[in-house]
């Protein structure tokens, strides 16, 4: 595996999150994670909840070299649909899983029936994934993670997935990320400095990041590998100075 360039990608389930009754905070802590390790964040999508569009959405983001941890929807509730798209996504039967039995049944006792025990129904063949807070837990089909909706469980559970099924990934790829800071400038007085630096090095990615307030300026930067960003960030200093421009980090 630590060959091949994997992705990571993010689908975040509920209409709670689309109507604003919740705000989303999956997004920030998954880019921050990842970063940690040296890894990048592709892309992440927002999904209501419905049976279709979940299962269509889990289907689309199945690729050998994609990996993905989608949050949400696998509670026992009417709206809680995840568990059953995932099986239909890959073609499995939801099953009850005898492991998943034994972990609530120990943390809630007779609590566990009728309705918490139904939250053992997993995709046949899936892995389980451990839920250190209330001890159901999560499963893992090939490269899909499927996880509570509540950061305070789920967050624990990505971690461990990162070190127990990739940890040859981890701290192993060669990313960095610099940005310079310029005032009192539009985005149109750099757009030939920018198009110079990504045609001179078109292994990295460069972004400009305007800003209006409390005073105008912009970030601008580049991210990929260490050396190339080290060459192009200096490269970009020298040419803001030259054009007449103050920057800082």
């Amino acid at each position: 595996m630590r060959h091949i360039k994997m992705e990571f990608g993010a689908l975040i389930i509920g209409d709670e999150i689309l109507s604003g009754k919740r705000q989303d905070k999956h997004f920030d802590y998954l880019q921050k994670t990842l970063k940690k390790y040296k890894l990048s964040l592709s892309w992440v999508k927002y999904i209501q909840d419905d049976s279709d569009e979940i299962i269509q959405s889990i289907k689309e983001s199945i690729k050998s070299q994609t990996i993905v941890f989608c949050f949400g929807g696998i509670g026992a509730t009417p709206d809680d649909f995840t568990r059953q798209a995932a099986a239909d996504a890959f073609n499995l039967q939801l099953i009850r899983n005898e492991e998943a039995v034994k972990r609530i049944e120990a943390q809630f006792g007779e609590g566990a029936y009728p309705k918490r025990v139904l939250m053992a129904d997993i995709p046949n063949d899936a892995s389980l994934i451990p839920n250190e807070i209330n001890k159901i837990p999560g499963f893992k089909i090939r490269h899909h993670h499927f996880l509570p909706g509540f950061p305070e469980m789920a967050w624990p559970m990505v971690e461990w997935v990162l070190n127990e099924y990739y940890k040859d990934l981890l701290n192993t790829n060669d990313f960095a990320e610099a940005s310079i800071w310029i005032n009192d400038v539009s985005e149109s007085q750099l757009i030939d400095l920018m198009n110079s630096i990504v045609k001179k090095y078109p292994e990295i990615k460069l972004f400009s990041l305007p800003k209006l307030r409390p005073v105008k300026t912009i970030e601008l930067g580049v991210k990929g590998s260490a050396k190339l960003v080290h060459e192009a960030i200096r490269e970009i200093q020298e040419k803001i100075a030259d054009l007449g421009y103050q920057w800082h980090k």
